[in-house]
């Protein structure tokens, strides 16, 4: 479902390049899945968000999926106190669990929870064949959905999301780290309804053809992404715009300290859970 969202939202010198996607193991966690990519995004950008960020510029994510937990990390190399850190657990039920992460509750007031069936999504990303009440499976034979499907639909699985943002720049604060999560809210959404409206495209593919998917789909992705002549592996940026130097940081509040690595256990602040219940 990633793999082709992201080929879907690339073209024209924008959208995800795949820089690796490689086996790796975590102490704690096993064997998985370690990935890293540039997300080039400046024309979706909001007006008041391009005042202070370079015209052609990425986001660098990387995730670790050891599933049925995954930890995934945002960050811009120029906003060192920037940071999006996103942990994930899979359970098969429909989003029951108080304390699926086994530290501390998250309040009750910072849990959302999102249902792929009935909450609404941006007009532009509606497609009548992923409408889920539409929908019928001819691999499974599920589908549609109806109202109330949360509580009596077999088999269901609930996607956990442990949402966490920082953006400590005086200013801009309170309003990025709303607008990120507003903004994550919709893309998990349009991303679990998309993974079951698809579900005959990898229902029953064994992990080696999921993998030779991938692949074929990242080499199309980043084509798509490189096929503008504007977007260069390691743009410069003019000192006027440029605040990757100490003394430019300073003078916007800033204490210039290295990135963190998302697989630590340190968080950001500004946490908020979310549960995504797709078939």
């Amino acid at each position: 479902m990633i793999s082709k969202h992201s080929c879907e939202q690339s073209g024209g010198g924008e959208g995800v390049e795949v820089v690796k996607n490689e086996p790796d193991t975590h102490p704690q966690h096993g064997h998985g899945q370690l990935t890293e990519k540039r997300i080039y995004l400046s024309s979706k950008l909001p007006s008041w968000a391009k005042a202070f960020v370079p015209r052609f510029f990425y986001v660098t994510e990387k995730a670790w999926n050891f599933y049925p937990y995954t930890i995934t990390g945002v960050f811009v190399s120029f906003l060192p106190k920037f940071s999006i850190r996103i942990e994930t657990r899979f359970e098969n039920n429909n989003g029951s669990n108080d304390n699926v992460f086994g530290d501390t509750p998250t309040p009750a007031d910072s849990v959302s929870f999102l249902d792929i069936l009935s909450d609404p999504i941006p007009e532009k990303h509606y497609k009548e064949s992923e409408d889920l009440s539409l929908w019928q499976s001819n691999k499974t034979g599920r589908g549609p959905l109806e109202k109330g499907w949360r509580d009596d639909h077999k088999p269901v699985m609930c996607s956990y999301k442990r949402v966490q943002c920082s953006f400590e720049v005086y200013g801009f604060q309170t309003k990025t780290e709303e607008f990120i999560h507003r903004n994550i809210k919709d893309i998990l959404l349009i991303g679990h309804r998309q993974a079951v409206a698809w579900i005959d495209e990898w229902h029953g593919l064994s992990l080696e053809e999921v993998r030779e998917y991938e692949q074929v789909m990242q080499e199309k992705t980043n084509s798509k992404v490189k096929s503008s002549p504007q977007v260069t592996p390691r743009p410069q940026f003019s000192r006027s715009i440029s605040v990757t130097d100490e003394r430019s940081l300073k003078k916007m509040g800033v204490t210039a300290t290295p990135m963190s690595d998302p697989s630590e256990t340190s968080l950001p602040h500004s946490p908020i859970r979310l549960h995504s219940t797709p078939e």
